[in-house]
C-alpha cells in the first residue's frame, strides 16, 4: 500500500514543486490525492537526473564560450521553458552566473508565444519580423592530409555566404574532388560527410598555382549550396544539400563533447600534418628556384641548397615535427642566398653599365653617380638613387 500511495503522489509532487520548493501531498480513503503530506525540495532534487543537470552546465558554459563572454558579463538571466521551474535547475543558474536568475515570466506561455511567431513567418502572416537561426555545427572541407577546412564556424547566423580560395595539392593535377563535411573535429574522417563533387578540366600547372575558388551559401531555409569554380578556365561545378544539419540535438552535443575530448590531441595532429604539407611545398619550391635560376649561382651556393632540399625530402613525411621544422630553416636560409646572389649580380651589372653615364654626368658637376645608377637599371617613380632602389628591393624580396 505504501508503494502505491508513493507513486499516485508523484505527479501532484511533481506539480507542486513546479512553482514552489516544497509541496504537499496524500490519498484520502477513496484513493484520490489529497494534500496533507509534505514533500521537501530536498526529495525532489534525487528525481532530477544529475547527468541532465551536468550536461545543461555544459551548454551554458559552450554558450558563454562561443559568445566570448564570462558569466560576470550577463546582466540579467530570464528563466525560459517548463524545465527552469525545477528548483535545482534555478540553483545552477544562480551557481553559475552568480545572481538570482528572472522569473517574472509564465516559462511555458514565453515558449508558446515564440512557436505561435515562428508559424506566423513560416507562413507568411508575420511578413515584418525576420527569424534568425544559427547554425549547429561547423562546415567547411576536406583539405591535403585529411585535415578539415572550416568555411562556415558554428553558430554563425544564417542566411550567410563564405568563399576561399584553394589550390591543387600536387604538379599537373586537372581535377579536384569538394568533400563537404560537418563537425567540430580537425580531421575529416571524425566529421560528418554531406556530400562530395569533382570538378575537372583545371589546366595542367605546378602544385599552387591553380586558383579554386569554394563557395558556400546557407540560405533561410537552412539549404546549403557549395560550389567550385576555376578562376583560370571559368569552370564550375556545385551540389546542394537540404536539411544540412539532419541530426538530432543529442547528435549535435555529442559532436561538440568529442571536439573537447579529443580538442588537444586533434590539434597536436593536425599540427604535424600541416607541417609535413609546409614541408612538402618547401622541397617543391626549392625545386623550382633550382631549375630557374641553378645556372646562375656560384656551385658552393647550388650545392648547399641542394642537400638541404635533399635533407628536407628525407623527413618531410616524419612523425617528429620538431625534425621538420629545423629541416625547412635550413633549407630556408639557404634559399636566401638565391636572392643574395641575385641581386649581387644585378649590382655588378649596373655598376659596370653606369660608369659612361657617370662620365657624361661629371661634366655638368655632381651628378655622374646618380646618372650612372638611372642608366644601368630599372628603376620605379622618383628621383633617388640607384643605390637606394636596390636595397629597398632587397629588402623587400627576404621578407616576403
Amino acid at each position: 500500500m505504501s508503494r502505491i500511495l508513493r507513486w499516485a503522489c508523484l505527479p501532484v509532487v511533481v506539480l507542486g514543486l513546479a512553482a514552489a520548493a516544497s509541496a504537499q501531498t496524500g490519498l484520502d480513503q477513496t484513493g484520490k490525492p489529497d494534500i496533507h503530506k509534505l514533500a521537501f525540495d530536498e526529495r525532489f532534487g534525487m528525481l532530477v537526473d544529475a547527468e541532465w543537470l551536468y550536461r545543461e552546465n555544459k551548454r551554458l558554459a559552450t554558450a558563454l564560450r562561443d559568445a566570448k563572454l564570462k558569466p560576470s558579463d550577463i546582466e540579467e538571466v530570464i528563466l525560459v521553458g517548463g524545465s527552469t521551474r525545477v528548483p535545482s535547475v534555478q540553483a545552477l543558474v544562480k551557481q553559475i552566473f552568480a545572481k538570482e536568475p528572472n522569473r517574472t515570466v509564465n516559462p511555458d506561455e514565453v515558449v508558446a508565444v515564440g512557436a505561435a511567431i515562428q508559424a506566423a513567418v513560416l507562413t507568411g502572416e508575420a511578413a515584418d519580423l525576420v527569424l534568425l537561426d544559427v547554425t549547429p555545427l561547423s562546415l567547411g572541407i576536406e583539405t591535403k592530409g585529411g585535415i578539415f577546412t572550416r568555411l562556415i564556424e558554428r553558430n554563425t547566423t544564417i542566411p550567410t555566404t563564405k568563399k576561399e580560395i584553394f589550390s591543387t595539392a600536387s604538379d599537373g593535377q586537372t581535377q579536384v574532388e569538394i568533400h563537404v563535411l560537418q563537425g567540430e573535429r580537425d580531421f575529416a574522417t571524425d566529421n560528418r560527410t554531406l556530400g562530395r563533387f569533382k570538378l575537372d578540366g583545371i589546366p595542367p600547372a605546378p602544385m599552387g598555382v591553380p586558383q579554386i575558388e569554394v563557395q558556400f551559401n546557407i540560405d533561410a531555409n537552412g539549404i546549403l549550396n557549395v560550389t567550385a569554380r576555376d578562376l583560370g578556365t571559368k569552370k564550375e561545378q556545385s551540389i546542394k544539400i537540404e536539411a544540412s544539419s539532419g541530426l538530432s540535438k543529442d547528435e549535435v552535443e555529442r559532436m561538440r563533447r568529442d571536439a573537447e575530448k579529443f580538442g588537444a590531441d586533434d590539434k597536436k595532429r593536425r599540427e604535424l600534418v600541416e607541417m609535413q604539407n609546409r614541408a612538402e611545398a618547401a622541397v617543391n619550391e626549392a625545386d623550382r628556384n633550382l631549375k630557374e635560376h641553378g645556372e646562375k649561382l656560384p656551385p658552393d651556393v647550388r650545392k648547399s641548397i641542394t642537400e638541404k632540399r635533399d635533407a628536407l625530402a628525407k623527413v618531410k613525411g616524419s612523425s617528429d615535427a620538431a625534425e621538420i621544422k629545423k629541416a625547412m630553416e635550413d633549407l630556408q636560409q639557404a634559399l636566401y642566398k638565391i636572392s643574395e646572389q641575385l641581386y649581387k649580380s644585378a649590382q655588378a651589372g649596373q655598376a659596370k653599365g653606369g660608369a659612361p653615364g657617370g662620365d657624361a654626368g661629371g661634366d655638368a658637376g655632381g651628378g655622374a653617380k646618380g646618372g650612372g645608377a638611372q642608366g644601368g637599371g630599372t628603376q620605379g617613380k622618383g628621383g633617388g638613387s640607384g643605390d637606394d632602389n636596390i636595397v629597398d628591393a632587397e629588402f623587400e624580396v627576404k621578407d616576403h
